[in-house]
């Protein structure tokens, strides 16, 4: 019987310390994320945002932030455009959302609140999406069909190029 019971304890403690070290990881993996930072405008008003452009910056978003300031927000750019939805999982704080599509006119605006599961879709086929401070937009009387000034040029990603190669190779 003590040899079970010691058996056991060292198979608990292993999953104890396994999951641990997935938990510290993960913590290091977030804090490892970094954003650019730049300007743009929502119809006339300046937004200062970080550009999440990369799956690990858009996997993280604006996970456990305890505040984001008043002219504030987060300019996801989608490597396709499609219909994208966002959610808000480990996001303490209420936000608005815009999609835009490619050429940065807002398709639609959802208000989401923190730590929930919902997912908020797109209108339309979006290239981009804004998140800052729930009722941003309606403060600033932005609505659908606004225009989006001073996104970042879009940067062909590898693999879509190289899908782009192929298709073109397989029609000649």
């Amino acid at each position: 019987m003590l040899m079970q019971t010691t058996l056991l304890d060292r198979f608990k403690a292993a999953r104890v310390l396994a999951g641990t070290a997935i938990f510290a990881a993960a913590l290091v993996a977030q804090a490892d994320v970094t954003f650019r930072n730049d300007q743009i405008k929502v119809g006339s008003h300046p937004l200062k945002v970080e550009i999440a452009e990369s799956d690990p910056q858009r996997t993280q978003g604006l996970m456990y932030r305890k505040s984001l300031g008043k002219n504030d927000g987060m300019l996801f750019v989608f490597d396709t455009i499609e219909y994208h939805g966002m959610w808000m999982k480990n996001t303490l704080i209420p936000l608005s959302v815009a999609f835009l599509d490619d050429k940065g006119e807002i398709l639609n605006i959802l208000d989401m609140e923190p730590q929930t599961l919902d997912t908020h879709m797109a209108a339309g086929p979006a290239r981009y999406a804004i998140e800052t401070n729930k009722g941003w937009f309606a403060e600033k009387k932005i609505k659908a069909g606004d225009k989006v000034t001073g996104l970042p040029k879009l940067v062909v990603p590898a693999k879509a190029a190289l899908e782009r190669l192929n298709r073109g190779a397989g029609t000649q």
